[in-house]
């Protein structure tokens, strides 16, 4: 079957920027169309039971939200092995993008968590004042770029589902200052990757990045030099390692600290508690919440990167009760739901979580722990919805309810899209 090229009718969107089919009785995912389409696809993948995988290869009908893609280096014109990815959802609409993002939470959260909830996708930076506001086609956004290299040094993104690298010469969806530092035309031999970083002070800086050692069994990755940079939120400076995580979009860092402000209920809220900032990187949320509650508040935020963790004690420097520390969240939420004294529990009882973790969520060994320390709220900062639906579920079962929902678009032109939750016992 791989290989054969088919007629398929779309009929939804599926998590992961790809859409539905059904073909000879079986669920299809393809990507690079949209529902209300038919198109003509191939067949690549049959190796699951439950579903196959296909590739566009043209559309036969088009459905009204369809546009010239963003990105020529990624359009449906291209064969699918030299179209660029990262920007799955770039011959969508912006609008219709949301809310095809806002069928897919839904979905989520009823099928995984059984909460029948409602939500919209608000443009990045909609309830910030005195921020630019996103461009009309979702454009010039990232801050943070990584191309891969071939093994001729040439550089770009993969291609879809694949390590197949795509060399572009333009990056629409980066900022002007990303965009105009990108070494095009130059070569990488050797390199794994570059990542073309600017920041919010104007800065701009290409980071290569070596390729891994074979040595006998192992394999040993480089260790590159630190390199500091400044963020600006608000009135707010942050510093970081260039390579460290900070959010890509321009506006992602100010959205985020004025929903998880407004996602905190003051009614619960605890300064003197034992409130913690869990995957914290560099004190980001944790700062929102001291610039909410003041200097008083105390506030642990926990993060398994050294290097982050040593750029959060700086960032947390001003709130006398704030503490940065490096562990595995796992680790530490654990521990701390094992051995915390009767006296400590209250504390716990009366706290606030952030939580951020990775795309793949929190999980159930760190919402368990988190659940028996009993917080009077948590904060769940969301970037893959159906991570979010799984654990939302997991803190159902310990009797925390889910309040405010809100979601964000701070991906534009892909298919990824963020979420706050708060949640209370």
């Amino acid at each position: 079957m791989p290989q054969d090229d088919v007629e398929l009718e779309i009929t939804n969107v599926a998590h992961g920027g790809v859409f539905v089919a059904r073909f000879d009785g079986r669920v299809v995912f393809v990507p690079d169309t949209m529902p209300g389409e038919r198109i003509r696809a191939r067949i690549t993948d049959t190796t699951h039971d439950r579903f196959w995988r296909a590739e566009t290869l043209s559309v036969i009908d088009a459905a009204p939200e369809r546009q010239a893609h963003l990105w020529p280096a990624a359009s449906v014109e291209k064969p699918p092995s030299k179209r660029a990815g990262g920007a799955e959802f770039g011959h969508i609409r912006l609008d219709h993008q949301r809310e095809l993002k806002r069928r897919v939470i839904v979905d989520a959260l009823a099928r995984m968590a059984k909460i029948d909830r409602d939500v919209t996708v608000e443009p990045a930076g909609a309830a910030v004042a005195g921020v630019e506001p996103e461009s009309p086609d979702g454009s010039g956004w990232r801050t943070r770029v990584r191309l891969q290299v071939a093994p001729d040094g040439a550089f770009g993104p993969f291609a879809s589902r694949s390590h197949h690298v795509v060399e572009v010469d333009d990056l629409p969806l980066a900022t002007e200052r990303v965009a105009e530092s990108a070494p095009f035309g130059q070569r990488f031999a050797g390199a794994e990757s570059i990542d073309v970083v600017a920041t919010t002070g104007g800065s701009a800086h290409v980071l290569v990045n070596d390729a891994p050692v074979k040595r006998g069994r192992r394999t040993i990755r480089p260790r590159h030099r630190p390199m500091l940079v400044r963020e600006r939120v608000g009135d707010r400076e942050f510093q970081l390692d260039a390579r460290g995580f900070w959010q890509v979009h321009r506006l992602a860092a100010a959205t985020l600290t004025e929903a998880v402000q407004s996602a905190v209920d003051e009614a619960l809220f605890d300064p003197r508690a034992a409130n913690l900032d869990l995957y914290g990187g560099v004190g980001l949320l944790a700062a929102a919440i001291g610039d909410r509650f003041g200097s008083t508040v105390r506030i642990t935020s926990v993060e398994g990167d050294e290097t982050a963790t040593d750029h959060a004690a700086e960032n947390l420097a001003e709130w006398i009760g704030a503490n940065a520390v490096t562990e595995r969240v796992e680790r530490f939420v654990t521990g701390l739901a094992a051995e915390a004294s009767p006296a400590e529990r209250s504390r716990f009882r009366a706290a606030t979580v952030i939580l951020d973790p990775p795309r793949s969520g929190a999980g159930r060994a760190v919402v368990d722990a988190i659940a028996e320390l009993s917080p009077a709220q948590v904060v769940y900062v969301a970037c893959d919805p159906i991570a979010l639906a799984r654990d939302l579920a997991t803190f159902a079962g310990h009797g925390y309810e889910l309040g405010s929902l809100r979601a964000f678009d701070l991906f534009p032109n892909t298919h990824h899209v963020e979420a706050v939750a708060m949640l209370s016992r």
